[in-house]
């Protein structure tokens, strides 16, 4: 790899497009651990969105020796719902999310979540998204990182650019889902956006120094 290329531990072709947005305008290039798919999945069965992060950032760079790997846990925390679906985001649909072992569908997701929500007035239906990204090398967490995005949950869906619960959230602060913004958009106001930009401020700062 380049020393300004920075190898995602993800298939989600969704978060590849956020880190890459996010990228674009660092000289930093993204791109996925090669053949990803094959190896074993990680179980991401910690409580908090740091700990998931650091499992899949540890496990996944054993792969790749010597390379910096970056893996994220990200989620949207709905005030209303107590914090839900929280860690627990991916698998929202599922009858116990908690002991889920793969992610359910996003509509699927957006759906339960409209129908917690049905009796739940506007004022009352604030969350946020969170992420965390660490990045490690040789099994090893060198950082980690936090980002996020205040907004409100919609009634309906709007847009087709995002995924996961993206067409539900609205950003007040420019007054569109995040579904509604390019890549490039999104990065500027994301969760995923604001970490990534204080990974990237930190792998600046400590290129130089072979890192």
């Amino acid at each position: 790899m380049t020393p300004h290329t920075v190898l995602i531990a993800t298939s989600n072709a969704g978060k590849l497009r956020d880190f890459a947005g996010a990228a674009a305008t660092f000289g930093v290039t993204i791109a996925g651990i090669p053949h990803f798919a094959s190896l074993p999945q990680v179980v991401e069965d910690g409580t908090t969105f740091e700990e998931n992060a650091r499992k899949k950032a540890e496990a996944y760079s054993r792969s790749v020796p010597g390379e910096l790997v970056l893996a994220d846990d990200s989620g949207l925390e709905i005030d209303a719902l107590g914090g839900a679906p929280g860690v627990h985001s991916a698998r929202y649909a599922a009858d116990e999310p908690h002991t889920a072992e793969c992610n359910t569908e996003d509509e699927a997701n957006n759906a339960r979540v409209l129908r917690e929500l049905a009796n739940v007035a506007a004022e009352r239906r604030t969350a946020r998204f969170v992420c965390v990204l660490a990045v490690a090398r040789d099994g090893h967490t060198l950082h980690t990182f936090r980002g996020t995005a205040e907004g409100v949950i919609l009634n309906t869906p709007r847009g087709h650019n995002g995924f996961g619960y993206d067409p539900l959230f609205y950003f007040p602060q420019i007054g569109k889902t995040f579904a509604e913004l390019s890549a490039e958009e999104k990065s500027l106001y994301s969760h995923r956006g604001a970490a990534f930009r204080a990974f990237l401020s930190w792998y600046r700062s400590t290129n130089d120094q072979n890192l």
